[in-house]
């Protein structure tokens, strides 16, 4: 099983969301958030910041897990992180996006191209938590 961290930069009741390139093996051109593979002897949370570093340029500073969604079409574990405050300003650095838009919570949780329906009550419960 594949280990995997994403960031979910919220700010001000949005969300931002990275949109998939056409080009990626899984779940191409649809919506997703910013993350990636944990390495060998990496935490969590050194993953979060280096995938968060590497895609869009970013550093969290303040961040809390919203818990883990599994994926058995990808055969991996996502963990699910809210990251409230960063250093640096959201911008693709990679091929692996080609569109990053901040979105109302109650608007992406109704997005039709979601990588994975999971990702609703996700957005559902931090609409609620609000």
């Amino acid at each position: 099983m594949r280990v995997i961290v994403n960031a979910l930069l919220l700010q001000g009741g949005n969300i931002l969301l990275a949109r998939r390139s056409a080009t990626r093996k899984a779940y191409p051109d649809v919506w997703s958030f910013p993350g990636g593979h944990v390495e060998l002897g990496e935490t969590l949370e050194e993953a979060l910041t280096r995938e968060a570093g590497e895609e869009i340029g970013i550093m969290p500073l303040a961040y809390f897990p919203l818990g883990t969604i599994a994926d058995p079409n990808a055969f991996a574990t996502y963990h699910m992180f809210g990251v409230t405050s960063w250093k640096g300003e959201p911008t693709i650095l990679d091929d692996e996006h080609t569109e990053l838009t901040w979105f109302d919570l109650a608007e992406a949780a109704i997005l039709p191209d979601l990588a994975l329906e999971a990702y609703r009550p996700l957005l559902r419960g931090l609409i609620s938590a609000g």
